[in-house]
Order: C-alpha cells, then structure tokens, then sequence
C-alpha cells in the first residue's frame, strides 16, 4: 500500500520544488498530484510545459518522492455534449501524461450536475466508451470517487457505475471527507466500504463533520441549510479526529479487507500496482506541519 499526500493545499502556497522537498522531510514517500494551475488545471486543458516537467522530475529525484497518482477534474458527464467532447480531449492529454511520467494511477470525479442526473449519467457512459479502450491499452488505472454535487452522491450507486464496466482498470475510490453524502446522513462506513469490495483501491483521509445535521454548518441565507442539492453542498478536509467521521470503523474494515495487501497478491483484481491512502487534508494549512506526519503515522500505525 502506498502513503500519499495530497499537495492541494501545498500547490496554493509555494512552487513545484518547494512542495515535494515538504512532502519528503513530513516523510512521505508518494505525492497524490491534485489539479495544480501548471500542470492539470480543473476542468481545463492539461498544461504541464517541458520547463514544468523538468523542475518537477529534478525534485522527485532529490528527495526519491514518486507520484503515486494524478487526480483530474473535468466535465467528462457533461451536462452539455460540447463540455463532454472537451472533457474527453483533456482526458486524453492526461493520460498521455501520466504514462510520460511513469504514473500508473489516475483519480477522479464522477462531476455533472445532481439536478440532472439522468442526462449527466447518460454523457458519463458516452465518455467511457471512449476513454475505456484508451486506459486499458496503456495499462493505467482510473478511479473514480463521487463528490458533493456531483451527478451521483451515493456510495452503492457510484460503486455500480464501477462495477457495471467489469474492468480490472477501473478502481473506486472511498473518500471519507464525502462519506455523509454517500449514504445520506448514516455515516455507516463499514457497510459502504465492505459494498465496494473489489473495486476499493483508494481511500482518502481527512474528517469532516455531518452536514445532515443541525447546526454543524451554517450558510447564509439561512434557507440555504439543508435545502438539497439545488442550492448547495458543503464539507471539509480537516485532521482526523476532528470531526464526526468514525475512522476506527475505517481502520477495523480496512484491516478486515485486508486493504493494504490485496493488490500485492498474484490475483490483484486491479492493474496499476498498490492500493493507495492518501492524506486529503485542506482545512488548516497552518497546522500542516504537525498534522500531516501525525496522519502518516496513524495510517502506518493502523493498516502496515
């Protein structure tokens, strides 16, 4: 199983030397690479100029840091044919990318609009129909997580999705920042994770606190709470422990899943190498320097 830190928060703060020189002395041996303005911009063009590529690759060969996944972020389910035809093309890019960089992994979003649904499921699987053949040919492994707002919340629904492709390169990815959307409210990880199966190979770690919940957020208007998906969707990224997410049932079901050794073994049911933990942490970046080791160790602590 491979440790990684996701360097959103670091991306907004220093360059592309300085954030992999941070990740290696909090210890870190593997860098999730989030949409970054240089390299894979959200919902626009992948960039990633040879200059770009170049200070990165010098950084990863100083500190001995690998890129255990890029996530990407683009409109591939529409809601309109002409963002989807875009999306596809960055996808393409990115994939060229990720094998150009040796990077086996690529995360995520299911996006689209959860007004509507019907149309967004329909351009997602127009997308995949594309792209399916391309990811399968290179050997890479995408993983998709559903995220607030997206066309599918739930965690079963987005785990068929999965599923329904039968393919060894497609993963899912349990994000536990997300996990009161993925069953309304419930919390129940246990039952989500085990419902996954198989198709887990990415979990990401950060807390958050129930938004089912009276009181745990409040957003203004008022009639803006707990009105639904049509007016607004709110989370956070903070250290575990430190909101309402119930990571020893993570942990235990982790460990009955046997999670960290599952894709080591000769019938790995997924290409693209090791599952992946990757801390997810955005909220504080000035508590960073104690958190982020402190949640590396948990995890090693908890899972090796």
């Amino acid at each position: 199983m491979k440790i990684a830190f996701d360097v959103d928060v670091l991306a907004k703060q220093m360059d592309i030397n300085r954030m992999v020189h941070q990740v290696a002395d909090w210890g870190y041996k593997y860098i999730e690479q989030s949409p970054h303005p240089r390299i894979n911009p959200f919902y626009k063009h992948p960039l990633f100029s040879k200059e770009c590529e170049a200070e990165y690759r010098k950084a990863l060969r100083e500190t001995g840091v690998e890129i255990s996944s890029f996530i990407v972020v683009y409109r591939w389910s529409g809601p309109t044919e002409e963002q989807r035809k875009m999306a596809v093309e960055n996808w393409k890019r990115m994939i060229e990318i990720a094998v150009d960089m040796g990077v086996p992994v690529i995360n995520t979003e299911f996006s689209g609009d959860p007004n509507q649904q019907e149309i967004c499921n329909g351009m997602w699987y127009r997308s995949m129909e594309e792209l399916l053949p391309i990811i399968e040919r290179e050997g890479l492994r995408v993983e998709v997580q559903s995220h607030p707002y997206d066309f599918c919340e739930l965690n079963n629904e987005a785990c068929d999705l999965v599923k329904s492709f039968r393919s060894p390169n497609l993963g899912y990815v349990y994000s536990s920042p997300h996990g009161f959307f993925y069953d309304e409210g419930k919390g129940d990880v246990r039952s989500m994770l085990k419902y996954a199966g198989d198709e887990l190979t990415h979990v990401l770690f950060a807390d958050t606190f129930n938004q089912t919940l009276d009181c745990r957020y409040i957003a203004n208007p008022p009639w803006l709470n707990q009105r639904g998906k049509s007016d607004v969707t709110i989370h956070q990224h903070l250290a575990m422990g430190e909101g309402d997410v119930d990571f020893d049932g993570i942990f235990e079901t982790l460990r009955e899943m046997d999670f960290a050794n599952r894709q080591l073994k000769a019938d790995a049911p997924k290409v693209g190498g090791d599952n992946i933990a990757c801390v997810s942490m955005f909220g504080f970046p000035e508590k960073m320097d104690k958190q982020a080791p402190e949640a590396r160790e948990r995890i090693e602590r908890e899972l090796l």
